[in-house]
């Protein structure tokens, strides 16, 4: 009996393996910047890291957020595929739906991006690290190996960084996500589009580099995509609204097939987000997603 679990064991892992070849990259990485305005990327003085992956990749400036344009709307939105209306999420701070969710998973969750990996890949290695909390109540925990929060952000801005490091380079990550959510607190105490905004996505674009080199230094670079986005824009001091200041966010991708062709056209949502991720690993999406991959963005194979 102890050999036919073995074996059977080692024909699901096998079967696993095959299953694997087909993906387009063996790693995803998402780079959120909470609050982070499409307005303000012509704009922005210093910023190469993000400015590279723009020129080598793909990207747009006219994605937009789901309304209203706040944050655990938009982060449930981005990582479960699907618009406020479906998963129910629908104040900036709501830590469970505020109506019931159209459709749960065995562990009463709107399936995200998290989850259908989970099930269609068990021994898949992913993460989620935040800085602020609330991204962690929008998606299914329960399907992550590991998450981590750091919420001394302005005490320790580099306290995040560090985390993502070091976890790149001890698990070299399936699928990982780092939230950083200084952007949008700069927004909020000092304004958008203010000299002291610029200066924190100056900072945050070092952060990249950072995630970039370890990425790099755990021998992931030739085989991962990375995709960086937001959850909002902003206007003054604050967001909610439905202004194009509030509502466009950029949605940047670059690594393996992901062609090289600078900005396009694409019509995006931020739902499609969950989907340009399940491409890459090539997962059956859920009926209940309405989020579309970015076709356009991947190389022909």
């Amino acid at each position: 009996m102890k050999k036919i679990i073995i074996l059977a064991l080692a024909l699901c892992l096998t079967a696993v393996g095959a299953e694997a070849k087909r993906w387009r990259a063996k790693h995803v990485v998402v780079i959120g910047l909470d609050g982070w305005g499409a307005y303000s990327v012509p704009r922005a003085h210093d910023i190469p890291n993000i400015r590279w992956l723009m020129e080598h990749g793909s990207y747009s400036l006219t994605e937009r957020a789901v309304l209203p344009s706040a944050s655990a709307i938009n982060w449930a939105s981005m990582f479960n595929g699907a618009p406020t209306e479906m998963h129910g999420y629908m104040k900036w701070n709501s830590q469970r739906p505020d109506i019931p969710s159209m459709i749960e998973n065995e562990r009463q969750k709107f399936p995200s991006v998290f989850s259908i990996m989970r099930e269609q890949y068990p021994e898949a290695e992913m993460g989620c690290l935040v800085e602020w909390p609330g991204v962690l109540h929008v998606i299914d925990t329960l399907a992550l190996n590991y998450w981590d929060r750091a919420e001394d952000y302005e005490q320790d801005p580099d306290h995040m960084t560090r985390l993502a490091e070091r976890y790149i380079l001890d698990k070299k990550p399936t699928l990982a996500a780092f939230c950083y959510v200084a952007l949008d607190h700069e927004g909020h105490v000092s304004g958008h589009d203010t000299p002291q905004y610029y200066d924190k996505l100056a900072f945050l674009d070092k952060q990249v580099g950072r995630i970039l080199q370890a990425i790099r230094d755990a021998g992931m670079w030739d085989d991962t995509v990375i995709l960086m986005t937001a959850d909002h824009g902003g206007k003054d001091n604050g967001h909610g609204g439905a202004s194009i200041e509030e509502m466009q966010i950029p949605f940047v991708i670059w690594g393996r097939g992901i062609r090289q062709q600078g900005e396009i056209s694409d019509v995006i949502m931020q739902y499609d987000t969950a989907a340009t991720i399940a491409e890459v690993f090539r997962l059956r999406r859920p009926q209940a997603w309405r989020g579309q991959p970015i076709w356009s963005v991947f190389s022909r194979k």
